[in-house]
């Protein structure tokens, strides 16, 4: 069985950050300040995006509060390891347990479909392919979102976060072109490639 991945310093980030999340997602709290041209726009590409997506037994890996979890069709399941998360989360979604990604609570080939928006970036060397390994265990399609590489930034970074609390966090996140996320799952196709976001399926 594979250990488990993610650090105890970024596990208890994401549950210490699980009220304010959404702030990142509609533009509010300490995010109304953040210059993002064309964010809103976006997010409500991703947001059709995602409720495109064929209506199949889907499992939500790192489903956070479910902001996009919620516009999955089909049979959906959602896991995050944060408590808190999972508390939100569980008033969008029907199905949401508390579990973590590696290994997955589940049998091999149980859904047709994995999901997973903005956990992959966080992964380390050996954490990415310990969880591409679980979730083409699991399901037999990965729906991958993340965040897309900006003009002049660095793909791979080591972030100071700030929360409404004024605590103080380093996390661990890469950016990604659309091509470059490809390559790395060994192909697929590109869903979407904007400013902000890419969406790859494999």
């Amino acid at each position: 069985m594979s250990e488990r991945v993610v650090e105890a310093g970024m596990r208890a980030y994401y549950d210490q950050r699980a009220s304010e999340y959404d702030d990142w997602w509609l533009g509010t709290g300490l995010f109304a300040q953040r210059d993002r041209p064309g964010w809103t726009a976006e997010v409500d590409a991703l947001v059709h995006i995602v409720g495109s997506l064929s209506p199949v037994r889907t499992l939500d890996v790192a489903c956070g509060t479910g902001f996009l979890t919620r516009h999955l069709r089909g049979r959906v399941t959602a896991v995050d390891q944060s408590a808190e998360m999972v508390k939100l989360a569980s008033a969008r979604i029907p199905t949401v347990l508390r579990a973590d990604a590696v290994p997955l609570p589940f049998g091999d080939g149980e859904f047709e479909r994995v999901f997973t928006s903005h956990f992959y970036g966080h992964l380390l060397p050996g954490e990415r392919e310990a969880f591409l390994a679980e979730a083409r265990r699991v399901g037999r399609e990965l729906v991958l979102v993340d965040s897309a590489l900006r003009p002049n930034a660095n793909a791979e970074q080591h972030q100071e976060r700030v929360l409404n609390d004024g605590s103080r966090h380093v996390v661990y996140k890469r950016f990604f072109t659309a091509p470059q996320l490809v390559d790395e799952l060994g192909g697929g196709e590109v869903l979407h490639a904007g400013g902000w976001f890419v969406v790859v399926k494999h």
